[in-house]
Parts: structure tokens; sequence; C-alpha cells
């Protein structure tokens, strides 16, 4: 495999979790399951936020940083 593929491969995977994260974090926050939400601090929330949200920055963080990588082949 491949330095570039494998950077394909991871941005794939980080823009496939980033939808998924965004889309479960869309539901957490701003639909009805929002006036449900546990208090900062209640077991499934880190911070006050659910996991989710922070999933959907980490994988933004992959797929930059995979982006930048591939990027960074083609003019190397």
């Amino acid at each position: 495999m491949t330095m570039k593929h494998a950077l394909q491969t991871v941005l794939g995977i980080s823009l496939f979790g980033l939808v998924f994260s965004g889309w479960l974090a869309y539901g957490e926050l701003f639909e009805t399951a929002a006036r449900s939400c546990p208090a900062p601090g209640a077991s499934g929330t880190v911070l006050g936020y659910p996991a989710c949200v922070y999933g959907f920055f980490m994988y933004l963080v992959i797929a930059l940083v995979a982006t930048l990588g591939l990027r960074h082949a083609r003019t190397a």
C-alpha cells in the first residue's frame, strides 16, 4: 500500500465518520431530543456535550490532516 493510497483510505473513513457523527450531533443538539438532554456532568456527556460532538471535531481534524498530506504528496 502506498502512502497516497493510505491517505485516501484514511480520508474516506474520516469523511464517513464526519457525516455520521455530524448527523448524531445535530440530532442531539437541535432536534426534539435536545429538550430532554441530560444536565452537564450526567452520564453520556463530556463537559456538558454529547460525545458525538467531540467525535465530529476529531474526525474533522483527521480529515484535514489527511487532505494536507495528500496535497503535500502532489507537490513533492
